[in-house]
């Protein structure tokens, strides 16, 4: 079936642009206007993908993007009018997974959302798999992953972890032991066309030691490897 996405944009003829175009790639799209109908539209009909502008009447993007983190998991592609690093960051924090900034290719735009459709088929593949392997629950020292809940607790405790901090966890604990570096992160956590770049990886892991680096007695730990990236220990 195709993919669906959700355009949250309140300016209109670019609403109708991105439409008309990710309309004639294939995609099932919906439009909405603003925050409240964000939220709506998104818990109908559960997208593959959503296209989301930052400034929006009532409800901002940036809470939509918080929110909808809690209730679902899914790909969120921020748009931004505002080249500002802030703005970027905090969009990031609170959960997206991607952004691209105003004025903007349109030819970017609908390679972006390419990769990313094809980078979730290739993470669930390859989850999914894992998951038949290893009868959906795994352990690395103190830590279980729960592929069907999408869940990992620490000493049967739920962690909560946002979709990218799940994806690199997971990532990193299947290649134990192993040096990886920033580069492959980027490339196969979130895409090879993601340009939050290092800076996103090394703020996703900070957030996963705070998070799972609680327990002396089994140490399941993130090392840094200087000059290169990182290595799980569990």
């Amino acid at each position: 079936m195709p993919e669906k996405i959700l355009v949250v944009e309140d300016e209109l003829s670019l609403q109708e642009t991105l439409v008309y175009n990710l309309d004639h790639q294939g995609y099932v799209v919906e439009a909405v206007g603003d925050g409240l109908a964000a939220l709506e539209a998104a818990r109908r009909m559960q997208p593959d993908l959503i296209v989301l502008d930052l400034m929006l009447p009532g409800i901002d993007g940036f809470e939509v993007c918080r929110i909808l983190r809690q209730e679902m998991i899914v790909t969120i592609l921020i748009l931004t009018a505002r080249d500002d690093e802030i703005d970027r960051v905090i969009g990031l924090e609170m959960g997206g997974d991607d952004y691209v900034t105003k004025p903007f290719s349109m030819r970017e735009l609908m390679a972006r959302v390419k990769a990313h459709i094809r980078h979730t088929h290739l993470l669930r593949e390859e989850f999914d798999q894992r998951a038949v392997e290893e009868l959906d629950n795994f352990h690395y020292g103190n830590l279980s992953f729960d592929m069907t809940r999408h869940e990992v607790k620490l000493n049967d405790e739920a962690l909560p972890l946002k979709p990218k901090e799940f994806d690199l966890l997971l990532f990193l604990a299947h290649h134990k032991g192993q040096a990886i570096s920033r580069e492959m992160l980027v490339e196969r956590v979130w895409g090879w066309n993601f340009g939050g770049g290092s800076r996103t990886v090394d703020v996703h892991i900070r957030w996963l030691r705070e998070k799972i680096e609680k327990d002396p007695g089994k140490p399941a730990r993130i090392v840094t490897i200087r000059g290169s990236g990182y290595r799980f220990e569990g």
